[in-house]
């Protein structure tokens, strides 16, 4: 018996139900208020999204669990003193999603959309100056997966593309960067940042007013990652002294976005929902089921997030 452990809405975490066992037919897939009190103690895996601690402490033997998202800052938290190992969702699907937002949005600003979206609300017809697309240089903070796709969409699109890692990488066609030193000369050199980076103590609030004032003035910031990658105030500060041009948001500290917040209403952010790479649950399922199966057959884990760095 595998439970799914989730803080989901109830009817959210019956479809994944349902998808998990046609995915899984050879195991028994439940919800983690269904498993009677006697046996929790025999399950040793679970299947998890954003699961609480209250439940996951009800299960005392488990070994690993593996979430159905790709991030996992919450359960690093929940989890850092634990022996319990995670796997997090590693999806092509996922990464090729993620990769159109990135060029939807870095589109969505480098063709000045939300300067003749205030013109046409004050009827004014003024035709903003071109630039073109390879004059254009997006820098992209964190090189995984996801950055690593997204990057080679932009650059196909005829954009300059750098990436920044914490670790030197090489990829094809990329200007790279890596360490503190990197990251302020990429900075400085980025019309658009775009934010891919998983949030540890090393990111959190790693855009801050010393990243905002090395960027290029009236530059612009994407945030795809996790909310807590950006220091609120200090964007807020770029943004009004006209050192940052625009912020696309779609990802925040607190989830929905309070509706006191100001970041609804200043006139040089757009918010997202949350939007830019949702999971598919077909392919998640696919991927999580391969996974277990693999386990089952020769007792070998998938790799697993390494609880120092946090992915």
């Amino acid at each position: 018996m595998i439970p799914f452990i989730s803080q989901l809405a109830k009817n959210e975490q019956v479809l994944w139900l349902q998808a998990l066992n046609e995915a899984l037919p050879d195991e028994n897939i439940v919800l983690a208020d269904d498993v009677p009190q006697e046996q929790k103690h025999l399950c040793t895996l679970a299947i998890v999204a954003n699961p609480d601690l209250a439940t996951l402490s009800q299960f005392k033997n488990l070994h690993w669990l593996h979430s159905v998202w790709a991030g996992v800052e919450k359960l690093m938290e929940t989890l850092q003193k634990s022996a319990i190992k995670v796997v997090r969702l590693v999806d092509p699907m996922l990464s090729q999603t993620m990769a159109e937002a990135a060029l939807a949005w870095s589109l969505y600003l480098h063709r000045d959309m939300p300067i003749y979206a205030k013109q046409q609300l004050n009827k004014q017809w003024l035709q903003q100056a071109y630039v073109p697309a390879s004059q254009r240089r997006i820098g992209i903070l964190g090189l995984g997966e996801l950055g690593c796709v997204s990057a080679m969409q932009l650059k196909n699109n005829g954009f300059q593309v750098m990436g920044w890692s914490r670790s030197a990488k090489i990829l094809a066609g990329i200007l790279t960067f890596n360490g503190e030193s990197g990251l302020a000369e990429m900075a400085a050199k980025s019309d658009i940042l775009i934010c891919l980076l998983p949030l540890t103590p090393a990111t959190k609030g790693i855009v801050n007013t010393v990243l905002l004032n090395k960027m290029p003035k009236g530059s612009s910031v994407i945030n795809f990652a996790r909310g807590g990658i950006i220091a609120n105030d200090d964007l807020l500060k770029a943004l009004d002294d006209r050192q940052i041009k625009h912020a696309v948001l779609d990802v925040f500290e607190q989830e929905p976005l309070s509706s006191h917040s100001e970041l609804w209403q200043h006139p040089n952010i757009t918010i997202l929902p949350h939007i830019s790479a949702p999971t598919n649950m077909n392919s998640a399922c696919t991927i999580v089921a391969n996974n277990i199966a693999h386990y089952r057959q020769t007792g070998q884990l998938p790799a697993c997030v390494d609880k120092v760095k946090g992915y």
